[in-house]
């Protein structure tokens, strides 16, 4: 269970398994409200955070029944909006940003926090761009707004995650996460310094275990990355399960070296989607492998798949398990999943928010908020 302790409180829409309400949390906030379409999600939530996310359809939940708060989260589903799908402002996922937009009208909260995919800034709707769309309306509700481009790796995450985040604030200007500032105020860390190597989030991890069993940790010093993920944990960790893989993957994987992918595969033993790739050219990260001295690109929700990302372990014949793909996206090995199929859970890791960066995001919520007191408390002194 994850405590809460202050009387910010917030509201979670889209709320996923929480990684971008742990941000949230560990910054100190309350969430008061949460919800999902997932009953593994809000499950997986109520596991974790302790108290119960409402299961249902957000077009469906009656603007009345979400609680007035201090700030709105949430990440609207990204699939119209991915760079790797089709980008159809018609589609209903794509729709729920104004689904979004219509609960921040009801609240009228002092911040509010939209995450997405960088395929959000390339949508249109009558040629003009989503992101200035949805930037003027909250614009014309009053608040301030600042797109944030982020990188995960800027913020101790050991992923090249790109996103955009739409912070608005009604009284003061909201200000992109300083990196350095972050890692020196809330881990007493060199971010410049700080190793986010894939071998920095994975190698403590012990052997591969059968389905359902835990796995103990490696007899070696955990990296600065791999303490922050261990803390409040015990002696060994879940999800590190050893995962199927095909006779194809396993002779493909010994072909291919670290930091390579399918262009490393012999054509006489490659697949006709190889060979193809291969005339067609540009996917980088397809049939990858990690290299240890570098981070992972970005966790997708098929990570048990070779052909749809950097999913080969860097020095071991196989793919990432789940708990190295959730390491990679700095979700602690405390947290668990509720039992659900192998692709509800890849989902759920897949999709969540990095709760290192959610925790940037808050950080600097939190100081913008503290300006708005502040000003106030000038403001007031000045009408005295």
């Amino acid at each position: 269970m994850i405590a809460q302790h202050n009387n910010i409180n917030v509201v979670s829409l889209f709320s996923g398994l929480g990684g971008l309400d742990l941000g949230f949390v560990w910054e100190g906030f309350n969430i008061i409200w949460a919800s999902d379409i997932s009953s593994n999600a809000t499950e997986t939530y109520k596991l974790n955070f302790g108290h119960e996310a409402i299961r249902g359809d957000i077009l469906n939940v009656s603007l009345n029944d979400i609680p007035k708060a201090d700030v709105v989260i949430g990440g609207p589903p990204c699939q119209s909006f991915s760079l790797v799908g089709k980008r159809n402002p018609d589609d209903i996922r794509g729709q729920l940003v104004f689904r979004y937009l219509d609960v921040v009208k009801h609240l009228m909260p002092k911040v509010f926090v939209m995450e997405n995919v960088p395929g959000l800034a390339a949508s249109k709707i009558n040629k003009k761009r989503l992101t200035d769309i949805l930037i003027d309306e909250y614009t014309q509700l009053g608040y301030k707004v600042t797109r944030m481009d982020l990188v995960a790796t800027d913020y101790l995450v050991p992923q090249k995650r790109k996103r955009i985040v739409l912070v608005g604030c009604k009284d003061w200007i909201p200000e992109k996460p300083d990196a350095s500032l972050f890692a020196k105020e809330c881990y007493n860390l060199d971010s410049n310094t700080f190793d986010v190597s894939a071998k920095a989030a994975i190698a403590d991890l012990g052997e591969c275990t059968e389905k359902g069993k835990r796995s103990k940790y490696r007899d070696i010093e955990p990296s600065p990355f791999a303490q922050l993920m261990r803390y409040n944990s015990g002696f060994d960790v879940s999800l590190h399960e050893y995962p199927r893989m095909s006779k194809t993957d396993r002779l493909l994987v010994d072909h291919i070296p670290p930091g390579g992918n399918y262009f490393d595969v012999p054509d006489e033993i490659a697949t006709g989607r190889i060979l193809k790739f291969k005339k067609s050219g540009g996917r980088t990260t397809t049939y990858g492998r990690l290299h240890p001295d570098y981070p992972s690109y970005t966790i997708n929700t098929y990570f048990r798949r070779p052909n749809v990302g950097s999913n080969f372990h860097f020095s071991e014949p196989r793919l990432i398990t789940p708990r190295e793909a959730m390491r990679f996206q700095s979700i602690p090995d405390h947290f668990e999943i509720v039992p659900c199929t192998q692709d509800e859970r890849n989902a759920l890791i897949g999709n969540a928010v990095p709760p290192l960066m959610a925790r940037a995001i808050a950080w600097s919520v939190k100081k913008t908020m503290n300006k708005e007191v502040m000003h106030c408390i000038s403001t007031d002194s000045e009408m005295i």
